[in-house]
């Protein structure tokens, strides 16, 4: 007889939390808490995917790096030597040569480290702060009421 007179009174909004019985209210907890999960766990994946993407291009520019640097080593074998070998010893022009393309290769290949270590760790930082201070908010709300 009550719950009939509070869903008249309230226009079709949601009748104050204070009106409802308490299959009411653990109906609205269920409810709230789910869509809750379902916004943590949607936000949790979303930072995951962000940070994957992140992780995939520090390991394209590292790998990149790295091809750079092997091609240095077969540049050293044949175009340096020879290029420099007219106007330089063979073994100085080898040495110039080496030098160069691996200074150019571990520049690349850190810069790419440094994307891929910024990716880590995927765990979702942001979605667990969230969810911990959504704990610290029903704790706290539990403490007030009792």
């Amino acid at each position: 007889m009550n719950e009939t007179r509070h869903t008249s009174d309230t226009g079709g909004r949601a009748p104050a939390a204070a009106d409802l019985s308490t299959v009411q209210l653990v109906e609205r907890l269920t409810q709230q808490v789910s869509t809750l999960v379902r916004t943590e766990v949607s936000s949790a994946l979303d930072e995951v995917k962000s940070k994957g993407t992140k992780l995939g291009v520090g390991i394209g520019v590292s790998g990149a790096g790295a091809l750079l640097l092997f091609l240095g080593l077969a540049t050293l074998v044949a175009t340096a030597v020879l290029g420099l070998a007219t106007v330089l010893d063979p073994w100085l022009a080898a040495l110039i040569v080496a030098v160069v393309l691996l200074i150019v290769g571990g520049i690349l290949a850190k810069v790419g480290a440094t994307k891929a270590k910024n990716a880590v760790p995927p765990a979702p930082a942001a979605t667990v702060a969230s969810v911990q201070r959504d704990v610290e908010t029903v704790q706290n709300a539990r403490k007030a009421h009792s």
